[in-house]
């Protein structure tokens, strides 16, 4: 039986799942970003613990069939952009396309009507939370991590940077800094 949960994005949160489907007893096979399949069915007791303890750590367990879709094409280009070490080379739609089992424009229309945005605008989103991890990390220089998200230039990132968050890639660095700076003269 596989389950979903919203907001499970990070191992952390797989750790924290694991301890309570333990808790009750539930054998799992895989606890992955967003979903977890166990052995056994759950029962509706299981199911409502289960449910109010995720809840106590901020993770929703759904059983709405839109909801799960859409939290599928989240964990799909969360795992694309945060946990990959290659963009793939081929169109996002036809990726998620492909990952789902499930036409794109079908997709789109169902992730737009429940989210309010467009599926591009939330892999514009997650890109950008990227940059800035990048950025923070310092490990990698602008072009570096233009060509690993698979923008087509710096020129692209910068402006899509600014656009989301209103400052620009090297602005952001340098705030980055001066509150480093700021904590190391306390």
């Amino acid at each position: 039986m596989i389950l979903y949960i919203k907001y499970m994005v990070s191992l952390r949160c797989k750790m924290m799942v694991k301890e309570e489907l333990k808790k009750l007893g539930l054998q799992f096979v895989v606890v992955d970003l967003g979903f977890v399949e166990i052995l056994e069915d759950i029962t509706p007791k299981q199911f409502e613990e289960l449910r109010k303890n995720l809840a106590q750590s901020g993770l929703e367990l759904l059983d709405d069939k839109k909801a799960i879709l859409i939290q599928k094409i989240k964990n799909v280009i969360i795992e694309l952009v945060h946990y990959t070490d290659e963009m793939p080379k081929v169109n996002y739609s036809d990726y998620i396309s492909e990952k789902l089992n499930y036409d794109y424009t079908y997709l789109s229309n169902i992730f737009s009507e429940v989210k309010g945005i467009t599926i591009q605008q939330f892999i514009i989103n997650q890109k950008i939370e990227r940059v800035k991890e990048l950025l923070l990390y310092d490990e990698l220089n602008l072009t570096e991590i233009s060509y690993k998200l698979n923008y087509s230039s710096v020129a692209h990132l910068s402006n899509q940077f600014k656009k989301v968050t209103g400052l620009s890639p090297s602005f952001f660095k340098k705030l980055k800094e001066k509150r480093n700076r700021n904590l190391e003269n306390i």
